[in-house]
């Protein structure tokens, strides 16, 4: 799985976090019913868990949990256009719509 992330997705990452970070991809069921049912997202974390593994990505350390890794594409980019972030593959949009609050909640 590899992950690449835009020059502004990156300087609004680095504005959000004070201290060194992960990026973790999420698979969010919150309120979506069971846990198939949900929406690829990211977070900013401090260390990953003995259940994440890496995720190949140049521009910093990025992580996934075993579990959720096959709701991502093999490769994706992450996007920031002034309001959201966006996470993409070459033949989808994962998420259009992920608001900065949820990246450091």
């Amino acid at each position: 799985m590899k992950l690449t992330i835009t020059e502004q997705a990156l300087e609004k990452l680095n504005t959000l976090a004070s201290t060194p970070f992960i990026l973790a991809l999420t698979y969010d069921t919150e309120d979506c019913g069971c846990g198939v049912n949900g929406m690829p997202t990211v977070a900013i974390k401090d260390q990953p868990t003995e259940y994440d593994q890496p995720v190949e990505c140049d521009q910093l350390e990025a992580v996934v949990h075993k579990q959720q890794a096959v709701f991502f594409s093999k490769e994706m980019k992450l996007d920031y256009n002034g309001a959201t972030f966006r996470l993409s593959s070459p033949n989808e949009m994962l998420n259009p719509f992920i608001h900065v609050r949820s990246v450091t909640a």
